[in-house]
């Protein structure tokens, strides 16, 4: 029995992982049609059949960003190591692979009809910030940061240090000049050494 629209070929997880790297680029209220199948290889009636519209397609894409990035892989990296190379220098890479965020796009493009998405987005981001806070709690009680690390704020500064890159990248600007900025931003971990009573940094 043969599928009409859909030609044998077809590899959903492949057309998924195209799909995203439109979203990618142009967001999701840049990303039209004939952008989303060009990339995916198949025509619109294949499109609808497998998606049904653009906005299931982004759905069943998977996550969006870098959470991964912050997840229990990383838990054997003192902070700071996680900070830079997971969060900062992973989002360096991809942005400027990409030409922008997704999830940053969906911050300035927002059409009513598109609520939907747009708490999508939102909700993904709140996670992000979540994800990086609680590596930072993390780190503070592993003795990476001072106990009195104000975490909510430092997650808040580097998930926003993310959006930064991404219109930077999506300006044009070389990956090399974006790594620029980590060193100056990574200052703003306090370290745990500096935080220590006299007498115990004598020992160290």
């Amino acid at each position: 029995m043969s599928h009409r629209g859909r030609p044998s070929s077809f590899d959903r997880k492949v057309a998924l992982e195209r799909a995203m790297e439109v979203f990618w680029e142009k967001g999701y209220e840049g990303a039209q049609l004939v952008d989303l199948t060009t990339a995916m290889g198949i025509n619109p009636p294949s499109f609808y059949a497998a998606f049904s519209s653009k906005k299931n397609c982004l759905l069943r894409s998977g996550r969006p960003l870098y959470q991964h990035r912050w997840h229990s892989t990383e838990r054997r990296r003192p902070a700071t190591d996680c900070v830079r190379c997971s969060g900062n220098h992973h989002c360096v890479a991809t942005l400027t692979d990409a030409g922008g965020c997704l999830l940053v796009l969906g911050v300035v493009n927002n059409l009513s009809e598109n609520d939907e998405i747009w708490n999508y987005l939102k909700n993904t981001r709140r996670r992000t910030s979540a994800l990086i806070r609680a590596r930072l709690e993390r780190g503070v009680q592993e003795g990476d940061l001072p106990g009195n690390t104000d975490v909510n704020v430092l997650a808040s500064y580097f998930l926003g240090l993310t959006q930064t890159i991404s219109f930077q990248a999506r300006d044009g600007t070389s990956r090399a000049a974006l790594r620029r900025l980590l060193d100056p931003a990574m200052a703003a971990l306090p370290s745990a050494r500096h935080n220590r009573a006299p007498h115990q940094q004598k020992h160290t």
